[in-house]
């Protein structure tokens, strides 16, 4: 298997993109007993380009999202992005013992923020997702959509041009869930930052992205893209996006079928 390379902006020259993902494939398993995940996949995210990933349950979505965050080395192919990039899980995984404020602040510390700018920037952060006055408050004050706010201030704290996002909304209810689409959609348009966001959810892909990537079932490869015209900010409810989330569907459905039938 060729050997695989993960590189960081520091030992590339400039490049005009965020991240890009050269004829990447990530096996699990011994030589004896080997599963293949991902499979040649190529695929680049512009400067400020907001794109979605979307497929069946265990094409590969996480594990790729994982590669571009460093988690993890592809087995062939090469990696490159303009600096660390940002994650956001499905689960928040902030630290109960600490107020949001403070959650915020650690991540301001592992950057290097000098003490006594901490405070200011995680209360500046908190205003960007529209928790001013929450500085102060413990995670088990916080609801669920109030908890992935604060994980979303912590992940920009980290002041990266590419933030990931696995599934961040999955475990909300609809009506915050579309608050919150509302949110990211004007927080990504002020702050220009690149955003791959993985989801199972059609029409949150259609409503949130400039592009849809979909992934083949298993191993994953880059079955389609459909570049999303209709103007922000969008509704789940639009007709434009209901139409192009009814053709994705279709595309995704014969994926599955197709994998039914290996």
């Amino acid at each position: 298997m060729a050997s695989s390379l993960v590189k960081a902006a520091d030992e590339t020259p400039a490049v005009e993109h965020a991240a890009r993902i050269d004829h990447v494939s990530k096996a699990f398993g011994t030589a004896a007993g080997r599963q293949l995940v991902l499979d040649d996949i190529t695929l680049d995210v512009a400067p400020g380009e907001f794109v979605t990933l979307l497929g069946a349950s265990g094409c590969g979505k996480s594990t790729l999202l994982g590669l571009v965050a460093g988690l993890d080395e592809p087995s062939a192919g090469t990696i490159s992005t303009g600096g660390r990039p940002a994650l956001m899980f499905q689960e928040h995984a902030l630290f109960p013992w600490l107020t949001a404020g403070k959650n915020i602040e650690l991540a301001l510390r592992l950057r290097g923020v000098p003490r006594p700018e901490r405070r200011g920037e995680a209360e500046r952060l908190l205003e960007l997702v529209r928790l001013g006055g929450a500085y102060g408050k413990r995670v088990h004050e916080l609801s669920g959509g109030m908890r992935q706010r604060v994980a979303l201030a912590r992940a920009l704290a980290q002041d990266s041009r590419l933030l990931l996002m696995d599934e961040p909304f999955a475990a909300l209810d609809a009506i915050t869930r579309d608050v919150l689409h509302d949110e990211l959609t004007r927080i990504w348009r002020e702050t220009d930052v690149s955003i791959l966001f993985v989801t199972h959810n059609v029409r949150e892909a259609v409503r949130l992205a400039q592009r849809v990537v979909l992934l083949s079932s298993r191993p994953g490869r880059v079955a389609r893209e459909w570049q999303v015209d209709i103007p922000q900010p969008r509704r789940i409810e639009d007709p434009g996006v209901a139409a192009l989330s009814l053709e994705i569907t279709e595309q995704l459905r014969g994926e599955i079928r197709r994998h039914g039938r290996h």
